[in-house]
């Protein structure tokens, strides 16, 4: 009774009730198992697999680095779904970075989580859709003199050409900001969005799979035929599989998108452990067959040529229609990406500023939507400034950088809450306790120096611009000032 009085003198002085201003759980296993998927599955497995063969110049070892990434990106995803049935809580890994190691960490992870992880996916993601966009439309661009004209440098970190392909970078922020709509109008409606074009998705890839080996005028002896240059041995096939599962990391990196909206899952603590284990598997089976058919209808020396090894796949099986269907493809499937991610990553800001750890009005939620509002539209904005800032294998490198510095630290939370909160409820525990989180984060480390030393070597030599890793720790960094200002705030 004293309750619904309450609400009527909120109403009454113009304010809506209380549970009219939170996040309502409305999200099932399919859902979620649809939201995971979406989330993993963009452009990578169109892109990365050439690149891969170039590097490692086996079948063998290229199908095993597809299925040791999964494998790794599984252990994480698993080690992660512990946590997560503990802490059912909106906001995801910011959560449980608060609980693990207190609020400093927890604030740099949710400041990383908007200045580059979440928005610079965001923005890649959307980046390859429009790309893709040119095979059916010209953008419009500068003259690369043009181009070239506008240009802003950081000290120690490189040169930045905001001009640069400006075609597609226009229709990549009317892509995001048409998404962030969508979400706004409600966590329902962009679920099913997340859905329908992961389902749609998925079919597309069976589809390039099954036609592969019905159509194809393919071989079984690629799987087992090197490339003639494949001459690597002894601690540089080792560096050089290191540095292919880095690129098959992006390609499964999104599978902790679903934590950050645990607040609005149906019976979080079961849903989403199981969520991510069948949706990582559902991602892995996706990823090895595709290159399967790959090998199928190309020796893994020609993959190793090949700019767009699924276009040219489709046009061996389909004729020149084929690149048209793989566009379409890339395109469908970074669409239902991008919705994906932009409808989980606004909810680690939304937590932020409900501790009062971020910018007040960023923890609103719509009184008639229930969605955060203020949150999407941040950050849709500084995912725009991203675009605007550089290429997509700038923002991929800068993200997965400082992405897999925070895994680490994720997989080695369980480990703390282990000792910090022994007695705690966990419906599900991590199998192989401790040696399969420990793997985790050993890969994890070794990853972020390997990639630090490759960065800063590229800049050395001049064959890229900027220190992508180096950008992204000062993104993060400019996040300080902010921290003890919040923190000020906070205390009085």
């Amino acid at each position: 009774m004293a309750q619904n009085d309450r609400n009527t003198a909120h109403t009454q002085a113009g304010k809506l009730p209380t549970s009219d201003h939170t996040l309502i759980p409305t999200l099932g296993l399919f859902t979620t198992v649809s939201i995971i998927v979406g989330s993993v599955i963009g452009s990578g497995i169109f892109m990365k697999p050439a690149l891969m063969a170039s590097q490692l110049g086996s079948p063998q070892l290229l199908l095993l680095v597809w299925v040791g990434a999964g494998l790794l990106t599984l252990i994480g995803a698993l080690t992660n779904a512990e946590i997560a049935s503990m802490i059912t809580a909106t906001g995801g890994q910011y959560i449980f970075f608060q609980k693990m190691y207190g609020n400093f960490t927890a604030y740099l992870y949710g400041w990383a989580i908007f200045a580059v992880i979440q928005t610079g996916s965001i923005a890649s993601i959307a980046y390859i859709f429009s790309t893709y966009m040119e095979y059916f439309v010209q953008l419009p661009r500068f003259a690369p003199a043009t181009e070239q004209s506008f240009v802003l440098s950081l000290p120690f970190i490189g040169s930045f050409f905001p001009l640069q392909n400006i075609g597609v970078k226009v229709l990549t922020m009317v892509l995001i900001c048409s998404m962030t709509f969508i979400n706004f109008l409600g966590v329902r409606f962009g679920g099913l969005i997340a859905g329908v074009f992961t389902t749609l998705k998925i079919v597309a890839m069976v589809l390039l799979v099954a036609a592969s080996f019905l159509f194809g005028n393919g071989s079984t002896a690629n799987f087992v035929t090197a490339a003639p240059s494949a001459t690597a041995s002894g601690t540089s096939v080792i560096f050089l599989v290191v540095m292919a599962t880095a690129g098959a990391f992006w390609t499964y990196d999104g599978w902790n998108n679903i934590t950050y909206i645990a607040g609005e899952v149906k019976e979080p603590s079961r849903t989403i452990p199981r969520g991510l284990f069948l949706g990582m598997l559902i991602v892995i089976g996706i990823y090895v067959s595709i290159n399967l058919a790959y090998l199928y209808i190309f020796p893994v020396a020609t993959m190793a040529t090949s700019k767009l090894v699924a276009a040219d796949v489709a046009t061996a099986i389909f004729g020149n229609s084929g690149g048209a269907i793989i566009a379409a493809c890339v395109i469908l499937s970074t669409f239902g990406t991008t919705n994906g991610t932009i409808l989980a990553s606004a909810r680690v800001y939304f937590a932020m500023a409900r501790e009062k750890m971020f910018f007040g009005p960023i923890g609103s939620v719509h009184p008639r939507f229930h969605t955060p509002a203020n949150a999407l539209f941040l950050q849709a904005f500084w995912s725009c400034v991203l675009v605007l800032s550089g290429t997509f294998d700038m923002l991929t490198d800068m993200l997965i950088f400082v992405t897999w510095i925070f895994y680490a630290l994720g997989a080695y939370g369980v480990f703390v809450l282990r000792k910090k909160m022994p007695d705690a409820p966990r419906p599900y525990k991590v199998w192989g306790y401790p040696y399969v989180p420990a793997i985790f984060v050993l890969f994890a480390a070794v990853y972020v120096v390997i990639t630090l030393y490759n960065d800063v070597s590229a800049y050395m030599n001049g064959s890229s611009p900027i220190i992508n890793s180096v950008f992204g720790l000062f993104l993060v960094a400019t996040g300080l000032p902010f921290y003890f200002y919040f923190q000020r705030k906070k205390g009085a």
